[in-house]
């Protein structure tokens, strides 16, 4: 029997046409498809059906009304729950019952369900970003969509339907003396002039009404109905910074969550157990996340300290550099590259400091470590994107979870198509053969 290496290092388990990681040139195909020429050229929705279908005719659909989740004060944990009840509320049947189509369908539907699911929970913990000064110059969000063409005449810059005298711009009742600019309720002498509670930096879902369905609906793609149903109207900058960041974070070959997905389906479940399971493989720090990690690293920087003097801290106290080398790539990190120039392009503020952190920390492992290849890896700009498309800290890991329900998908519907149940075995190197009343504890030695 063959043996391999602990946690299946090196090992093979799948033939897939999904995802090609390019491990020598740096590259990051889906379905042939090189990122870079997705990237600010197609929204994440067209991107879903890419990775899904192996083409963009159709892509991720309008989300479902479905109530909130609850609250628990883990967005994560709380989606995940969630997914996991939509197979009993929509009467989903299991995958190994329904033909390819129809588990096409569910995930669809089930995807689009994670997107909507954490906007709303985002929205009842998080207060709204406040509004860009440089709003009236912003481009638009990401390139074409065939996903919801803008109804001419009908929609404002964002996206958002123009009905005079009824809506405020945040997409929220007009209600004079009840709703602040920010869409939270004006009630004297509890919020600040950010929409904040004076006694805490989150507000409960009572203080957030929900944006009306019809103006989430009205979003011309699934990134910016996403951040309608999260702020009301969203910075079009801040669309267009998610949509990329999701894009990169679509898909990357047989990682943690990834294999977790397709052991489930393995079993022949139902859709939104494959993606609940999935989400729970992001529960631990190993896996997805880093950029939270990497963002303390920039806010230390920030902070005064000399960018190549702070490096060499860490790097003498034993610690680990986050966002640097990857265990695939070994050249940059193509994702790193595309949310590089996107940091740039959007103007996100911390872009210098963070460039400067980053040449920096290159400069000392090519000196400390000449003979490895230790590039940036995605998850150093994606805490800059995220952070500059005012996303909390505490919530990058379900902001991942949105993009992977991509690869996620089309894992799952290539798993459903090889119909074989994943079982792998374990060599036994525990005690021999023993009688049991030689073990500790046993009932009649006591």
């Amino acid at each position: 029997m063959l043996t391999v290496n602990p946690g299946l290092a090196g090992v093979v388990a799948f033939d897939t046409e999904i995802a090609e990681p390019d491990r020598d040139g740096g590259a990051l195909r889906y379905r042939g498809v090189d990122i870079n020429s997705l990237a600010g050229n197609v929204s994440y929705g067209d991107v879903w059906g890419l990775l899904v279908d192996g083409d963009f005719t159709r892509g991720l659909p309008v989300a479902e009304h479905l109530p909130p989740v609850d609250n628990s004060g883990d967005i994560r944990a709380d989606v995940q729950a969630a997914v996991a009840l939509l197979a009993p509320r929509w009467r989903l049947r299991q995958l190994i019952d329904i033909p390819h189509e129809q588990a096409r369908d569910d995930l669809a539907r089930s995807s689009a369900a994670v997107l909507s699911y954490v906007a709303q929970a985002a929205r009842a913990a998080f207060p709204p970003a406040a509004r860009s000064p440089f709003r009236a110059s912003a481009p638009g969000a990401a390139g074409p969509s065939a996903e919801r063409p803008p109804a001419p005449g009908r929609l404002t810059e964002a996206g958002l339907p123009a009905v005079p005298g009824r809506f405020t711009e945040a997409g929220l009742p007009a209600v004079p003396g009840r709703f602040t600019e920010a869409g939270l309720p004006a009630v004297p002498g509890r919020l600040t002039g950010a929409g904040l509670s004076q006694d805490s930096q989150r507000s409960t879902e009572a203080e957030r009404p929900a944006v009306p369905r019809r103006l989430i609906e009205a979003g011309r793609t699934a990134t910016e109905r996403f951040m309608i149903e999260w702020h009301g109207e969203p910075d079009p900058r801040h669309v267009a910074a998610i949509d990329r960041y999701w894009i990169c974070a679509a898909e990357h070959g047989m990682n943690a969550s990834t294999f977790t997905g397709r052991v489930v389906a393995s079993t022949g479940a139902d859709a939104p157990a494959c993606l609940s399971a999935a989400i729970a493989a992001l529960s631990g720090p190993l896996h997805g996340g880093a950029p939270a990690r990497a963002l303390g690293m920039i806010e230390a920087v920030e902070g005064g300290i000399d960018a190549r003097r702070y490096v060499r801290q860490v790097l003498d106290a034993g610690q680990r550099l986050m966002g640097f080398g990857h265990a695939i790539y070994r050249a940059e990190d193509p994702r790193a590259r595309i949310l590089r120039e996107t940091a740039r392009e959007l103007c996100a503020p911390r872009y210098e400091v963070a460039r400067e952190l980053e040449l920096a920390a290159l400069a000392e492992l090519r000196e400390r470590k000449p003979d490895r290849i230790l590039e940036t890896n995605v998850e150093f700009w994606a805490a800059v994107i995220l952070d500059f498309a005012g996303v909390p800290a505490d919530l990058f890991a379900a902001m991942f979870t949105c993009a992977r329900t991509a690869g996620w998908s089309a894992h799952i519907l290539e798993q459903k198509r090889l119909a074989k149940i994943i079982r792998p075995s374990a060599d036994y190197v525990g005690p021999g053969e023993r009688d049991a009343t030689t073990v500790p504890g046993w009932p009649a030695s006591r």
